[in-house]
């Protein structure tokens, strides 16, 4: 599955027969849960249907937190 990688992989993806993928991991979904409440979504994934535009500021602000976390991520491993 085709990812993108700061270090560690910030967000899979992948285009499905209806929708498309993104897999930013569960505490990108529980951060944004009420934004993405209008898509089928699970623990780390969220659909976004082809019949729909894509959100792009909302993958955009869930692509950020990705790198915010894993930058604090290095910082606690590196204490």
């Amino acid at each position: 599955m085709p990812a993108f990688k700061m270090k560690r992989i910030l967000v899979w993806y992948g285009a499905h027969t209806g929708h498309i993928g993104l897999y930013p991991g569960a505490a990108a979904i529980a951060s944004f849960k009420r934004e993405l409440s209008v898509y089928k979504s699970a623990k780390g994934s969220v659909q976004f249907p082809f019949d729909q535009p894509l959100p792009l500021d909302l993958v955009s602000r869930m692509v950020k937190f990705r790198v915010k976390q894993l930058g604090e991520g290095r910082k606690a491993r590196s204490e």
